[in-house]
């Protein structure tokens, strides 16, 4: 994967229609009311420089999961209305995609003006990534904008397939992940940490192996920890474990081993006879037969923060716990506030971890808070996003 990509800096934008692929994938209420806006705000520095040195912009996204069909609940109308609030100037919306309303709407577009297409995933072309779907959108407009890191790893007709039909750049959203990102990963500030949780381990094969390659320590918290703390014969009582996955979790302490990196599993945890909201919180170091693990104990939290302190740089993704329930909220807090004071440059790879940065009011002290869950994933993992690897290279 090749992180140093074209920009919108890198090209001449002005009187050039831009389609830009952003994430307006906003959560509503049931009367399609936003709730709250985070995606579009990000938007904005890439959108405002193109209108501002007189491009036309034709914006386009997904939002929900319509199937490839029209669904009035999906529509991006209320998105167009809440960019035009946030832009100061009116957003032309467009009833369909690809139909006659947005190729006279497109057609008409002035410089300095902005339109919003409907939902790119009204048509089922779009997931399947048609090129005559993206070549229709390709027509509307002189070059594409990818700056929806979000859906980068879809290789889709608005994320990827528009780029064998334009030139391709990317906005400054991808442009500051793959920066952040990228450069942790090609030449981290040492010790380079990694600070992993979540439910399985099999959702983090790929990264765990890729960074047992690059770190220095990885620390495991959340669920997945069981899956580990089984495989090596340790008690785990009724906690969440892929059983298929211990010779697995055996082979990946190994290659930590083999590659000199420290390899942490939680000391103590907090557990519980069940899993519920109303679960009480007991604090163990081996988990009793009837209990499960439900968080990394108060050792385990305090230790991990002095890792983080000592740490250059620290890749955070996955919970420590169940960090919704109160009582079991406390090892992913400790970890994030930990994160929120170190010298060490800061990560989040989006997902449940940026969740929880935002919850306790952390997030605006890391370096970098991803936008994408599965995206970070992967790019993390080392895979090439499709979405980035359509763009021109410097």
């Amino acid at each position: 994967m090749r992180y140093n990509k074209k920009s919108v800096e890198n090209i001449d934008v002005a009187q050039k229609k831009a389609l830009v692929r952003c994430d307006f994938n906003v959560p509503q209420d049931a009367n399609g009311v936003i709730t709250a806006d985070k995606r579009i705000v990000e938007s904005l520095p890439t959108l405002k420089y193109l209108l501002d040195r007189g491009a036309a912009v034709i914006a386009c996204s997904h939002l929900g999961r319509p199937k490839g069909q029209f669904n009035p609940k999906y529509s991006l109308a209320p998105v167009a209305e809440r960019l035009a609030d946030l832009l100061g100037k009116p957003v032309v919306f467009a009833n369909d995609v690809v139909g006659e309303d947005a190729k006279a709407k497109a057609n008409a577009l002035r410089p300095g003006e902005i339109m919003l297409l409907e939902n790119v995933r009204f048509h089922a072309e779009e997931e399947k990534n048609d090129s005559g779907f993206a070549k229709q959108l390709a027509e509307m407009a002189d070059f594409f904008v990818n700056d929806a890191f979000g859906t980068a790893h879809r290789a889709h007709a608005s994320t990827a397939g528009v780029a064998d039909h334009l030139p391709a750049v990317c906005g400054f959203l991808i442009q500051k992940e793959i920066g952040i990102m990228g450069r942790a990963l090609e030449n981290p500030k040492r010790p380079f940490l990694a600070v992993l949780g979540g439910v399985k381990v099999s959702d983090k094969i790929g990264v765990i192996n890729s960074l047992i390659e690059k770190c220095d320590t990885i620390l495991i918290g959340g669920a997945m920890a069981y899956t580990f703390k089984k495989a090596c014969g340790r008690p785990i009582g009724t906690s969440k474990c892929e059983e298929d996955k211990l010779e697995l979790a055996k082979d990946l302490m190994l290659a930590a081993l083999g590659k000199g990196v420290r390899f942490l599993l939680p000391s103590d945890q907090l557990v519980s006879d069940h899993f519920g909201p109303d679960a009480k919180p007991v604090a163990v170091r081996d988990i009793p037969d009837d209990m499960m693990g439900m968080d990394i104990g108060p050792e385990t939290a305090e230790r991990y923060a002095d890792e983080i302190k000592r740490a250059g740089t620290v890749v955070w993704n996955g919970p420590m716990g169940v960090f919704e329930f109160p009582d079991f909220a406390e090892g992913t807090q400790t970890v994030a506030r930990a994160l929120s004071k170190a010298d060490a440059v800061s990560i989040l790879g989006g997902g449940d971890s940026a969740a929880a940065a935002e919850k306790f009011g952390f997030a605006d002290r890391m370096d970098h808070v991803s936008t994408g869950g599965g995206a970070s994933l992967e790019f993390l993992e080392g895979l090439e996003l499709p979405g980035i690897a359509c763009l021109a290279d410097k």
